[in-house]
């Protein structure tokens, strides 16, 4: 049997460069940002088996420059189930349709979050969504979306507004111990939360108490009943 011949060896008229993409990087974290954050990204993987979920990975959309990147704190690519990646390079995994920001000390200046909102675009994302649990009430939640090219703001009323990425609902809400959070919710009035696989665990264990707290009554009910007939009974025969 004849084997065919090796593919010959290509040439260049130069060798390469190698870039360098981080996957890490030293950034202070205050623990609110931290707790918040992490509720958020638990709530969105329970959209793994059609969604990759990234937190705070580096997101980089220039392949000749590595300096063109972002770190969000929650982003979403629709389409395939979740895996593991240590970055994520738009120009071989494509660009992410949600991306969200809990505002921090660092990054709260007018000016920075410009630049910051300047990189979103170029980034190519559908729906930013930034979260401040410092400012006011009523402006705490603000939404821009990608329409015609642009990157608009949306207008958001009482701190709730939809998620057009995932078709559900963006609210604040108290969580994880602090007085405001961001949560999914499947109902535009923010009482149906998107759970966790822990509340929704605790959320069954209580429902099944219920139940078995209205059986126990129902049955003392019945016996009580029984006991009452029985009594009529005897009184009559007597």
């Amino acid at each position: 049997m004849q084997h065919a011949a090796p593919a010959r060896r290509l040439r260049h008229v130069r060798a390469p460069v190698p870039l360098h993409f981080p996957e890490e990087a030293v950034e202070p974290e205050t623990k609110r940002h931290l707790e918040i954050r992490t509720l958020l990204y638990i709530v969105l993987k329970t959209f793994a088996e059609r969604a990759v979920i990234g937190s705070d990975q580096f997101v980089y959309w220039s392949a000749s420059d590595p300096s063109r990147c972002l770190a969000p704190d929650a982003f979403v690519r629709l389409g395939t189930p979740d895996t593991p990646f240590g970055s994520w390079k738009m120009w071989e995994r494509g660009a992410p349709e949600l991306a969200v920001e809990i505002v921090s000390e660092h990054d709260a200046a007018p000016q920075t979050w410009a630049e910051k909102l300047a990189k979103y675009h170029e980034l190519g994302v559908l729906e930013l969504v930034a979260f401040d649990p410092d400012a006011a009430p009523g402006e705490r939640l603000r939404i821009w979306d990608r329409i015609e090219g642009d990157l608009v703001e949306r207008v958001v009323e009482g701190e709730r507004s939809p998620c057009t990425v995932l078709e559900l609902h963006w609210v604040v809400v108290p969580a994880a111990g602090h007085p405001a959070a961001l949560r999914l919710a499947r109902t535009a009035d923010g009482a149906e939360l998107v759970l966790t696989p822990e509340e929704a665990e605790r959320r069954s264990a209580e429902a099944a108490w219920r139940s078995a707290e209205a059986e126990q009554a129902a049955r003392a009910t019945a016996e009580r009943r029984i006991a009452e007939l029985e009594a009529e009974l005897r009184r009559r025969g007597g």
